[in-house]
């Protein structure tokens, strides 16, 4: 019997704000534990949260690039669970009226375009963290993440496999990123997903559906999803039921384990948050947020392919992430030209990159040195091979280009008179090779413009010293 898997998502994305979503403290990461903390973020009894604009802001932001519907008038509930990482005992968010509701965002799939559809995005503040101790010295609490913004992207249960699951998950790193709203470092919990999945028969009913919480990795995602999968389907084909829960994905095991049974809405008790007033967006409020949205990356890649003549693929890696893009637009401005700019980023940049591990994320390089190696390239004042050793030194070392290269004595020689008195030399010491030319041997001729450039160091400049030497080769 064939099985259908049905796939839906929820998204968690900690704002990149730099206090958090109720109170003054910081949002950076790390830190010793319980020091990003205040009586509001830990619920101590008698404080009052006060709502930070920023994350409205960020929340209508992502809404409106999803084509979503933005709630006007909203505000927040309280979900009430006791979990040992959230001190207040429930978590401020919103069930009754999120903020953006019925979106969209399109993937590619199987050379085709597939819209997902996005059921709503609501506001929340994060918990705290568990740190489990070795043996059996016992499990600690960090609360510094407690009321870090948070918004969960809830995706209607559109996807029909894993593969379709990551490209999505791309795409909206992609936007988050370009709208600078989360910093996306998935290593550090700052993007995380749940994965709900169920079986069915191909265009029936929804089966019942479990949920695989907080995992923080593509890779662990697909396995994840590959797991639960070939799970539920011999569960099923074995004539047994799948139960509602929720289920803890263990990375190193390559398998998932049973948390609890599935909580609905009805057993949080969710009910209107009493301590924070309505959310209400006004006219202006809306339109400001709308004229101050971000290039993002499907508009900068269409642009850099427009107006650059660059081809899609190197529009698509310089595109790739907001540093690398940021990059490549201070190169071209600060040369003037975006052509070299473009082959030197997907080129030598990435090469760089990748040769060290590198991630996006940790890109650093000075562009107005970077542009003034391009310069000097376009010019004939140092050929290719400087310009690559050039580009690594200021890519390693923030070298400055002018400094390196001369100390080095890397700058092309244009002296006419320099260059002349070489292929003079070269054509004196080698006669024969000389004849071989003007009798017709070409290789003679690249033999000859070796010698030359030998003598010259690697520093002369190759296009006057070859037009100099097919000028005397001709006399």
């Amino acid at each position: 019997m064939s099985r259908e898997v049905v796939i839906g998502l929820e998204v968690h994305a900690e704002l990149s704000t730099k206090s958090k979503i109720f109170c003054g403290c910081t949002t950076e990461f790390g830190g010793e534990a319980n020091t990003h903390v205040c009586p509001v973020c830990s619920g101590m009894p008698g404080v009052l949260p006060k709502l930070n604009r920023t994350v409205v802001e960020y929340a209508v932001k992502l809404g409106l690039v999803l084509g979503c519907s933005i709630t006007r008038n909203g505000k927040f509930d309280r979900k009430n669970y006791f979990y040992p990482d959230l001190p207040k005992a429930y978590q401020v968010s919103q069930l009754y009226t999120p903020i953006c509701r019925d979106g969209q965002i399109e993937i590619w799939t199987g050379g085709q375009k597939k819209p997902i559809g996005i059921r709503e995005i609501h506001m929340e503040e994060d918990a705290g963290k568990l740190i489990h101790g070795p043996g059996d010295s016992g499990t600690f609490m960090d609360f510094n993440r407690c009321g870090v913004p948070l918004l969960e992207i809830v995706s209607q249960p559109d996807f029909r496999s894993g593969d379709e699951v990551i490209a999505c998950l791309e795409q909206l790193r992609e936007i988050l990123l370009y709208l600078d709203i989360c910093d996306c470092k998935m290593q550090e919990g700052s993007l995380r997903t749940d994965v709900n999945l169920s079986i069915r028969q191909p265009g029936g009913e929804l089966g019942v559906r479990t949920e695989m919480k907080n995992l923080n990795s593509f890779k662990a995602i697909r396995r994840a999803i590959e797991y639960e999968t070939e799970r539920q389907i011999n569960i099923l084909e074995r004539g047994g039921e799948i139960m509602q829960e929720t289920r803890r994905w263990d990375d190193e095991k390559g398998e998932s384990c049973g948390m609890r049974s599935k909580e609905n809405a009805h057993d949080y008790r969710y009910f209107p948050e009493p301590d924070l007033l309505p959310i209400e967006i006004s006219d202006a409020w809306l339109t400001g947020i709308k004229e101050n949205l971000p290039e993002l990356a499907h508009q900068k890649r269409q642009r850099y392919i427009r107006d650059y003549g660059l081809s899609e693929k190197e529009a698509s890696v310089l595109t790739g992430h907001k540093n690398i893009s940021g990059l490549f637009e201070d190169i071209s401005e600060q040369s003037g030209e975006p052509t070299e700019a473009a082959h030197m980023v997907t080129g030598s940049i990435m090469y760089l990159m990748n040769s060290r591990a590198m991630l996006p994320e940790e890109l650093r390089a000075d562009g107005s040195k970077l542009a003034v190696l391009i310069s000097f390239v376009l010019s004939g004042k140092i050929n290719r091979n400087t310009y690559k050793e050039a580009i690594e030194a200021v890519f390693t070392k923030d070298a400055d280009p002018e400094t390196y290269i001369a100390e080095k004595g890397l700058f092309m020689s244009s002296d006419d008179k320099t260059i002349t008195g070489i292929v003079t030399e070269v054509l004196a010491d080698h006669a024969a090779a000389a004849a071989d030319y003007h009798s017709g041997r070409e290789k003679a001729f690249g033999f000859l413009m070796g010698q030359v450039m030998k003598k010259l160091g690697g520093a002369g400049n190759p296009a006057m010293a070859e037009k100099k030497l097919r000028e005397l080769l001709g006399g």
